[in-house]
């Protein structure tokens, strides 16, 4: 999944500085709801990271059910983390 058609899919638009507060709402809601019907790892993983950097992750226990997955997530939010420093 490449990050603009996450956020055309959720958001209507690749410049997520256009959407409206209802809009973010809207498709935090639309990929939190993707996220517990999808069932591939690598999309789950792109869905979840985008919701992390919006703020809006479900808990990586309740995410992911293999513990490499998580570590994946933990890498992902350390990278982020250093990236903000």
């Amino acid at each position: 999944m490449e990050f603009d058609d996450l956020l055309r899919r959720y958001f209507g638009t690749a410049d997520f500085a256009q959407v409206t507060a209802d809009g973010q709402a809207a498709g935090i809601e639309r990929a939190l709801v993707d996220l517990g019907l999808e069932r591939d790892p690598g999309k789950r993983f792109a869905l979840w990271a985008l919701l992390h950097m919006l703020g809006a992750a479900p808990d990586l226990d309740a995410a992911f059910q293999s513990e490499a997955d998580r570590e994946a997530a933990r890498n992902f939010m350390d990278l982020l983390a250093a990236s903000e420093d």
